[in-house]
């Protein structure tokens, strides 16, 4: 059985370590726990790990938040995995540091990631894991927030929210969509 679960972020030095990224941060935690490694690919860094009997490929895609719907469509595609297999990492400013939720289907939340990959999809019916950033910042400072790198006294809540994600997500895997939701949404 092969699985895809897509971290998104932005590429560059400059969004390392950002809000915004913290589902590449994630996909990356993961990989490491796996022994992988990711490569550059068509659209996007892949890393092809193994869990329990399970292929997983990790996927960051290079095309920007704002147009991850193509490499996401592109390489379940390419790979030939079912959405029912495929799983989205996105970070969530309308959950608290630190706080994950998995969903089956959902809305895009006005996240312009999540926006894209709905119409390339055609729908919205697709799994995803939300990654808590919070919302401390004043109107008008949403982008500079969400853009911003982590502060130092949420690093301990980041890390943990990595631990967890990645407990999920290999729960998903193995177990499947229930338990990995029963687990992590109670």
């Amino acid at each position: 059985m092969k699985y895809l679960v897509v971290g998104l972020g932005n590429t560059g030095a400059e969004y390392e370590q950002t809000r915004h990224n913290i589902g590449f941060d994630i996909v990356d935690f993961t990989v490491k726990t796996l022994d992988g490694a990711f490569r550059l690919e068509t659209l996007g860094h892949i890393a092809e790990t193994k869990y329990k009997g399970r292929t997983i490929y990790f996927l960051k895609p290079n095309t920007f938040m704002n147009l991850s719907g193509k490499a996401v469509h592109y390489w379940m595609q390419k790979l030939h995995i079912p959405l029912e297999h495929v799983m989205i990492v996105v970070d969530d400013m309308h959950l608290d540091l630190g706080k994950l939720r998995l969903r089956d289907k959902g809305s895009d939340g006005g996240h312009n990631g999540l926006k894209d990959i709905e119409l390339k999809l055609g729908h919205s019916a697709y799994i995803r894991l939300r990654a808590g950033i919070g919302k401390d910042f004043f109107p008008g400072q949403q982008v500079a927030f969400v853009l911003g790198k982590w502060k130092q006294e949420e690093r301990e809540a980041v890390e943990k929210m990595k631990h967890k994600a990645s407990e999920a997500i290999k729960t998903f895997v193995f177990a499947g969509l229930k338990p990995a939701m029963d687990n992590l949404n109670r």
